[in-house]
């Protein structure tokens, strides 16, 4: 893709000391745009700028503090003029995730970054970009939020489902203010996010997993896409979908 898509254009990537934020933003300095990293852990945060090649800077905020979350989109936007490309990675899913141990703490964890937090970016930034009448937003869901899955618990599912619709009714209102927002919906990515699951998938599961590089390609080509297009839903898989294949199903019976 052509860096004069990306020219004077300000990503502002959250969970960016993630794997799939990290990428994100590797790749979309790479393509041209200014990157402005974001997470709560102010080391890995660091450590996480210090990788990425091009225009690149930091803003530590935890995005379930709302004023924090405001105070940083101004900051930016005194900085670099505009926030142009909002990627919203951050998302938790504790270990303990079903319902007979599932703890209100982590439910309340999980609802305040995979749903408030990814409210509070998206009503900071839209500010701006409604008065600009030109503004993209990516918020990744996951393949859980399209399809029931056991594994990934009541937590997360009802989540990353409610990301979906949130995504959705930015397109209804802001598609007049020149704004549009994609949700990507990815099956399998191998982070060590896996590792937290109740049974973790096999090196050899893992081998044939979407890497981080592959979503962020995806959101890449999606914000520099004309502004005239909008890419609304993206449900994204690895060749050998693990749910599809049954290979991450759980025993549910009762023993007898």
């Amino acid at each position: 893709m052509s860096k004069t898509a990306f020219h004077n254009r300000v990503a502002w990537i959250h969970g960016a000391a993630g794997a799939v934020g990290l990428a994100c933003a590797h790749s979309l300095a790479k393509a041209g745009a200014t990157v402005v990293l974001s997470g709560r852990d102010a080391a890995k945060l660091q450590a996480a700028l210090a990788q990425v090649k091009g225009a690149a800077h930091a803003v530590c905020v935890d995005i379930s503090d709302r004023a924090a979350v405001f105070a940083a989109a101004e900051a930016i936007e005194r900085e670099h003029g505009h926030i142009d490309i909002l990627v919203n990675s951050a998302g938790v899913n504790p270990r303990q995730r079903h319902w007979k141990d599932l703890s209100f703490e982590d439910w309340q964890n999980s609802v305040d970054v995979n749903l408030t937090g990814l409210f509070n970016t998206c009503q900071a930034s839209l500010r701006g970009m409604r008065e600009r009448r030109d503004g993209v937003i990516i918020n990744i869901a996951s393949w859980a939020g399209h399809y029931a899955a056991y594994f990934a618990g009541p937590a997360y599912s009802s989540t990353k489902r409610a990301v979906l619709a949130l995504t959705e009714t930015i397109n209804m209102e802001e598609c007049i203010h020149g704004i549009r927002a994609t949700a990507i919906s990815p099956a399998g990515i191998d982070t060590p996010l896996l590792d937290k699951r109740p049974v973790p998938p096999t090196p050899a599961m893992r081998a044939t997993l979407l890497k981080p590089a592959d979503v962020a390609h995806m959101v890449t080509h999606v914000a520099g896409l004309p502004s005239h297009v909008c890419i609304n839903d993206i449900l994204m898989s690895p060749r050998m979908n693990l749910p599809y294949l049954g290979e991450l199903e759980t025993p549910k019976r009762p023993v007898t």
